[in-house]
């Protein structure tokens, strides 16, 4: 069913995309950011991340159902059918609407982005500039300081509750985006969260690591202790940190003996 695309496909291509990146990691030392420092910074141990991002997403599939075959559908599940006759669900129903061309789909995926940008880096902020806020719901990230591909999302469940999905449900909300379009649209976010979080660089092919100054190095310099107050933005813009002085230009530089290393242009 193509309501149930967003709370499957975005989950699904998050663990290939880890898998491809996580081969990458042991395969290409030359793209490296960290090397030993994956075992020595790290609090979180593979296990721990693997089995809280397990977590989050068992969580974002039960929330995607619900909003997907409920709310935007008018429709119950089918365990309460027994109880609420059909024609009286049926009546309630939201209507399916004529399907969006290509360039009301473009509009609403950049309506959805603009939304989620703004709504993640204010949460984030706040999260890291509010001690009891960071320590309960936000510091569970940062026992990454070299994150693994695959702990793009592991995080507190109410830290992703807030930040992830009710932006989503938001930008989903306002910008009128039909499941297929959401799926889309969290399954490219998946990829690039899964990106940020990698330790690799690939300057001369992978576009976003050339082209976007919210790559993989930026967010990098956000998990270093050095960068806790930089960084904010998630997903593919940097706007507000440029617009509000938290932007850290990342400085990577080759390492001697081969791959690379990170560091920042400026460091308060």
């Amino acid at each position: 069913m193509e309501a149930l695309l967003p709370a499957f496909a975005p989950i699904a291509v998050y663990w290939v995309a880890c898998w491809i990146y996580e081969y990458f990691v042991y395969s290409r030392e030359e793209n490296r950011l960290h090397f030993d420092e994956i075992e020595t910074k790290n609090i979180a141990t593979r296990k721990q991340v693997i089995l809280g991002t397990l977590a989050i997403h068992a969580t974002q599939i039960a929330l995607a159902v619900f909003y997907f075959m409920v709310l935007k559908t008018g429709r119950l599940p089918i365990m309460f059918f027994t109880i609420f006759d059909r024609r009286v669900i049926g009546r309630y129903a939201v209507k399916p609407k004529a399907k969006a061309g290509y360039l009301q789909v473009a509009g609403q995926i950049a309506t959805a982005m603009l939304i989620m940008d703004a709504w993640e880096y204010f949460w984030h902020r706040i999260l890291h500039e509010n001690e009891f806020l960071f320590k309960n719901f936000h510091a569970l990230h940062h026992r990454l300081l070299v994150p693994y591909s695959y702990g793009a999302q592991y995080t507190d469940l109410f830290d992703a509750f807030v930040g992830q999905n009710l932006s989503g449900a938001v930008a989903m909300a306002v910008s009128g985006m039909s499941p297929m379009t959401s799926a889309l649209l969290f399954s490219l976010l998946s990829i690039k969260a899964v990106d940020d979080h990698c330790g690799l660089w690939f300057p001369d092919w992978n576009p976003i690591h050339r082209f976007l100054r919210n790559n993989v190095a930026f967010h990098s310099v956000h998990h270093q202790i050095y960068g806790f107050k930089y960084n904010y933005s998630l997903h593919f813009l940097a706007t507000w940190d440029m617009l509000l002085g938290t932007y850290c230009p990342p400085a990577v530089g080759e390492r001697q003996g081969g791959g690379y290393i990170l560091g920042a242009v400026k460091e308060d």
